[in-house]
């Protein structure tokens, strides 16, 4: 499901969004176990004609929704979460190793599947439809969002793979893989991220049987829907699949933290499960958000064809998992090619401890920008997504730090603070100022505002 789900942000640009020139070549992913199935990643991104995109093998046409940028689209095909000794892909394993170790099925083989290679181009109705995500519902917003066009996009949570995998008639598995958000620019988000889904399905005897004196209980029912369940299903059976999940969760992650991991549970919302949870575990004297689940829709698991089963969801985020484990300062140092960075994570076994060593800390070059803004159309996020689309991982957060109203004209001014500081060299003032005035000129070109330079 949509792991720490803060629901996403997306701009639209003229000339920064996808160019009929451009040409992206990617890596194969393979998965690389053999539960896995994948779909292969490598792909050349490139455009027939002037107003269309071929990506992953198919053309989509551009319209008034496409949005991707080159460099966005660059990104996609990367697939660190199957590169071998990257930290994501040790964090993967992990997990995976766990489930398959931990939950066995029947005939002696691992109960939940894993699919790590799914393809991140989803339609619209995979990435918010399937899920009964409301057509008004905030996280559909063209800010929020990378579309290729209205009916496709990338996806934004590997939950948009939860409908197929369940209709497909799977019960238990894993999905990994990249998702893009548009978001606020620091050393905790990235446009480009890597989730894992979890899904569980139990059938009446699977939730009762070693229950005492369970042979009267029953999944559903014919009452109300509270802050407890659903109006479907029967207090006592979301009970179970709520206690089931949150200790498979708890499980989880002292296996991966240790013994005394301290963990609390808050509750929060999901479109599409209910109810629904946030984990958060105390790590260095910090309460910090791991991921986030919940009892699936019943909606949502009848219309894939399980009506007969009750279930649960989670996400969480690989880049999360490994900041804390790894004690990483800087989500851009996943995507770093530098051997001082990745060199550390090549070790024998995927359990063996690490302990991160930051790479030498360059100084900072702090610029700030003002503007006039264009309309009431304009989002912070149209900024930030051109900022990282001209400025790339030399940017390491944007702030904005004052909101301006003209008492007369009503016009409203943003200054924004951006931070340069490249993660594996020092930064020069003729190269920050290069890049900042790129920024500037784009933004009055693209976005239409009124520069105060």
């Amino acid at each position: 499901m949509a792991m720490i789900w803060k629901f996403m942000r997306v701009a639209k640009y003229s000339k920064t969004a996808l160019s009929p020139k451009v040409k992206v070549k990617g890596i194969p992913t393979h998965s690389r176990h053999s539960s896995s199935k994948s779909v292969p990643s490598d792909f050349g991104a490139n455009t027939p004609c002037s107003n269309t995109v071929e990506l992953l093998g198919k053309a989509y046409p551009q319209d008034d929704y496409s949005n991707v940028t080159e460099k966005i689209l660059s990104k996609v095909g990367k697939n660190l979460h199957n590169k071998k000794h990257h930290p994501l892909w040790l964090i993967k394993e992990q997990v995976k190793d766990h489930f398959y170790k931990q939950y066995i099925g029947r005939r002696g083989t691992p109960l939940f599947s894993v699919y790590d290679g799914l393809s991140p181009v989803v339609t619209v109705q995979q990435n918010f439809d399937s899920l009964l995500i409301p057509q008004n519902h905030a996280s559909r917003r063209k800010e929020d969002n990378y579309y290729l066009n209205r009916d496709h996009m990338l996806r934004a949570h590997t939950s948009a793979h939860q409908w197929d995998l369940i209709h497909s008639g799977l019960d238990a598995f894993l999905a990994v893989g990249d998702v893009y958000r548009r978001d606020t620019i620091d050393n905790t988000h990235y446009p480009v991220f890597h989730q894992m889904e979890g899904v569980r399905l139990f059938s009446c005897h699977e939730l009762f049987s070693n229950i005492k004196d369970g042979e009267g209980l029953q999944l559903f029912e014919q009452g109300h829907r509270t802050a407890h369940k659903q109006e479907c299903h029967t207090m006592e059976a979301v009970r179970l699949v709520e206690f089931n999940l949150k200790q498979v969760l708890t499980k989880l992650m002292t296996h991966i933290f240790g013994d005394g991991l301290q963990v609390r549970w808050v509750d929060c919302y999901f479109p599409f499960t209910h109810p629904s949870f946030e984990m958060e575990i105390n790590f260095q004297g910090e309460w910090m958000e791991v991921l986030g689940c919940g009892v699936m829709e019943q909606q949502l698991v009848n219309s894939a064809g399980a009506q007969d089963k009750i279930g649960w969801a989670f996400g969480l985020g690989l880049e999360r998992l490994a900041m804390i484990l790894y004690n990483i300062p800087d989500i851009r140092l996943f995507w770093s090619e530098d051997e001082r960075f990745l060199k550390q994570f090549i070790v024998p076994h995927i359990w063996q401890k690490i302990k991160f060593q930051p790479l030498s800390r360059y100084p900072p070059l702090i610029n700030d920008i003002s503007f006039w803004l264009p309309s009431e159309t304009y989002s912070k996020n149209d900024f930030y997504d051109l900022a990282r689309t001209v400025g790339g991982d030399l940017i390491e957060k944007v702030v904005l730090v004052d909101e301006f109203t003209h008492p007369k004209t009503k016009k409203v001014s943003h200054c924004y603070r951006i931070i340069y500081r490249h993660p594996e060299r020092t930064l020069t003032q003729d190269e920050v100022h290069r890049i900042h005035q790129a920024i500037e000129e784009s933004a009055v070109r693209e976005l239409g505002v009124e520069g105060r330079f």
